[in-house]
C-alpha cells in the first residue's frame, strides 16, 4: 500500500509563497491521480488542486486558480503544490491524496481518493 508523507508547510505573511511537497512511496506512483485538499477547524476537507497521472492535466478550486500550481515528478514520487499570493483564508491544514483506482477522471471528491497523508499546516498572517 503506498504511503504518503507531506511537508513544506508552516507560516508565511499574506502575499507571500510556500511550496508543499508530498513524497509517496512504492513503485506505481505514476498510475494515481493525485490531489491536494484543505481542512479548517470545525470544516470538512475540501477540494485545492489534482493532477492526472502523466501530470498532464490539472485541475484547481476557484478559489485557488491562478495562485496555486500542482505538479508532480514521477521520477521522484512526488507531488507538488506551489502556492502564491496567499491570503488568509488559504490556512489550514493540506492533506495529499491518491486516487488508487483506474478511474479514467480526476476527480474533485475526497471520497475518490483512497490513501492520505498526515497532513502539513500552513499559516497565513494578515
Amino acid at each position: 500500500q503506498v504511503q504518503l508523507v507531506e511537508s513544506g508547510g508552516g507560516l508565511v505573511q499574506a502575499g507571500g509563497s510556500l511550496r508543499l511537497s508530498c513524497s509517496a512511496s512504492g513503485r506505481t506512483f505514476g498510475s494515481y491521480v493525485m490531489g491536494w485538499f484543505r481542512q479548517t477547524p470545525g470544516k470538512g476537507r475540501d477540494f485545492v488542486a489534482a493532477i492526472t497521472r502523466s501530470g498532464g492535466g490539472t485541475k484547481y478550486a476557484d478559489s485557488v486558480k491562478g495562485r496555486f500550481t500542482i505538479s508532480r515528478d514521477n521520477a521522484k514520487n512526488t507531488v507538488y503544490l506551489q502556492m502564491n499570493s496567499l491570503k488568509p483564508e488559504d490556512a489550514g491544514r493540506y492533506y495529499c491524496a491518491a486516487d488508487i483506482s483506474t478511474r479514467s477522471y480526476v476527480s474533485v471528491n475526497l471520497d475518490d481518493y483512497e490513501v492520505w497523508g498526515q497532513g502539513t499546516q500552513v499559516t497565513v498572517s494578515s
